[in-house]
């Protein structure tokens, strides 16, 4: 990759990570980002790694950001929700050779890797009661709604332009 490449690179992955917590921070403020049922409209760019590589490392930072600053801090939180997000980024772009209409699987890593590891964070760190498959279920649907409904709608609007092909 030339230096000219990474850099636009660099900067796409930094665009992204500050458009995720900006985003989070906004449904922070509509009390949507860190209850049981979440829907951080953040997620739905969790499709990005469908197109960019770059945007792994953009949803990781801007979740690790997220998760220090609106969050509180909590370093479970900070840990293992990072964690989560990059490995629902790294499903993505492993998935980024499908075609028709199973390009929509892409949004499932991301929805499993938060419905699996951020109940368990809801809560051990913060001392949600609920058991968790109820945890599970809240988070899940957070998911379906932001990554699966919201990430698809950004899904077909970036693949009919070609800003993103940008090289």
């Amino acid at each position: 990759m030339k230096s000219k490449q990474k850099v636009l690179a660099l900067c796409r992955a930094a665009m992204i990570a500050a458009l995720y917590t900006a985003l989070t921070w906004l449904a922070f403020l509509f009390g949507l980002a860190n209850l049981p049922v979440q829907l951080r409209f953040a997620e739905a760019l969790c499709v990005l790694p469908f197109f960019l590589p770059e945007s792994i490392l953009g949803l990781t930072v801007g979740c690790l950001l997220s998760n220090l600053l609106v969050s509180g801090g909590v370093w479970a939180d900070v840990i293992f929700g990072t964690l989560a997000t990059l490995l629902g980024a790294l499903g993505t772009y492993a998935m980024r050779s499908l075609k028709g209409n199973l390009r929509f699987l892409c949004v499932l890593p991301p929805i499993l890797a938060n419905t699996v590891i951020v109940p368990f964070v809801l809560k051990y760190a913060y001392g949600f009661g609920d058991g968790w498959w109820l945890l599970a279920a809240g988070v899940g649907a957070g998911e379906i709604l932001s990554v699966g409904v919201l990430g698809i709608l950004l899904l077909l609007a970036l693949e009919k332009r070609s800003f993103w092909k940008i090289k």
